[in-house]
Formats: C-alpha cells, structure tokens, sequence
C-alpha cells in the first residue's frame, strides 16, 4: 500500500498497534481507533473517515439481532459519529456501496486490495455471518442496510425522549443522590437510568443490567448497577453511591 501511494502522490503513514488479550478482532479495533485518532490529532485533523460498506452493516446488524441487541446496537455503524474514546468525528460515506462494487473499482484500477486473513478465518462471528450471507442470495444486503438506517433513526428519537424525560423528572438529591419519577415508557427510562449511571459512576453499564434494575424497582424492590443503589419511594427512584463497606 505504501508503493501504491507513493506512486500517486498520495501522503501516506503506516501505524503500527499492540493488540491487547482477549478478543482479538475487538481489541485490534479498539487499536486501530485508538492509533488513527492520535495520528489525526497530532495533525489537528478535522474528521477520520473509514471505508464501512453495505455489506458490513448488514453483518453488523446480523450479528448484533443474535445478540438479542436493542435499537442502539441494531443501528449498526452510523454514517455520522465520534472516533471511540474521543470527540473527532468519525465519518463513512461507504454505506450505501456493495462489498462487489468497491472492489470492482480497485480492480479496474489495476490494484491488488490488501485481503487480511482474518477475513476469513471462520473462529470469528462475523466470518461465518459473511459466508453465511455469501450463501444466501435470497437475502437483500442493501435492505438490511437500509434497516439499520431505519434503526438509527428510531435509536436518536429515544435519545430525543430521554433527554426530555431527564430534564422534566430527575431531579438532585441529598449527598450527591438523583431521584428519577419515571413517566415515560420503558425504553426511554432505560435510557435515562443508564445516562444516570454513567453520570455518577463515570462509566456505562451493560443494558441487561440496567433493564433488570429496571424490573426490580418496578417491582418495588432495590437494585444495585455498579457502585450504585437504586431505591423505590413514594417520590420515586433515588439513586445514590453504595454505602462503603467497613474493613
């Protein structure tokens, strides 16, 4: 890739990345993001842009509906974001192009694309999801796109929701308490819990986790996400740091 830049006057820079243990494919991207987002901001770079086909959303949203995902992880990759762990924007204008058709592009280029074995190592969900739909021509890849295009859309109108459910029915408490009188249906308190608890703990829980605290305090019964206690009361939910437990 470095000769077929050069060649064209491209500039170009080669990053290499440590991939941490554990899942692989999910370490390398966090790598990979983590190594562009710096290289982008040594430059002050206004946006990074990555090549995400049609083909790859609907993998995504094969993968993620298995997964039993809601409407955030069934939106798949948006053709507008942020660059994980930063604020620079991360774009894909690919989306609406097949697999077959970018390649049949760089073909008629007269150039090899890279092809990472990986790509084709089926120990990874997302290699048997693509022989799977390799398999399937029945299936119509640009409509699951368009689906999660769809989800997308449905996904930012529950962010609309819970930010006005934020501002009409959570309110501060005592000693850095929130207490939350949920109004609104239960996929939008979801979210509104959860941005209560990335808020206090600085970080975001699981959506199963979330969902079952939900349940409980429905049920007038305690819940505990992360370093948080969630209570039932006749005002409503108040939410406070655990008690520290005594050595």
């Amino acid at each position: 890739m470095a000769a077929v830049c050069a060649a064209r006057g491209v500039p170009h820079q080669i990053l290499a990345v440590e991939v941490a243990p554990g899942n692989v494919q999910a370490e390398a991207r966090r790598a990979r993001y983590a190594a562009l987002a710096a290289w982008a901001g040594e430059r002050a770079l206004g946006a990074l842009a990555t090549a995400h086909h049609a083909d790859d959303q609907a993998e995504t949203l094969l993968l993620r509906l298995n997964r039993g995902s809601g409407a955030a992880g069934l939106a798949g990759v948006r053709a507008h974001g942020l660059v994980p762990g930063t604020r620079l924007p991360l774009l894909r204008p690919l989306l609406d192009w097949r697999r077959a058709e970018l390649a049949g592009i760089v073909a008629e280029a007269g150039l090899a694309a890279a092809d990472d074995p990986s790509n084709h190592d089926p120990r990874f969900d997302r290699v048997r999801v693509r022989q799977a739909l390799a398999g399937a021509d029945w299936l119509d890849v640009p409509a699951l796109a368009r689906s999660a295009a769809f989800l997308a859309e449905a996904d930012a109108a529950l962010d609309w929701a819970a930010a006005r459910e934020w501002g009409e029915n959570v309110k501060p408490g005592p000693l850095g308490s929130y207490v939350y009188r949920p109004q609104a249906p239960r996929a939008v308190a979801l979210r509104v819990i959860g941005r209560l608890v990335a808020g206090m703990e600085g970080d975001s829980v699981r959506g199963s986790q979330v969902a079952r605290a939900f349940d409980a305090l429905v049920a007038g019964q305690p819940a505990s996400l992360g370093n948080l206690v969630a209570r039932p009361g006749p005002d409503g939910w108040t939410f406070m740091p655990a008690p520290r437990r005594k050595a």
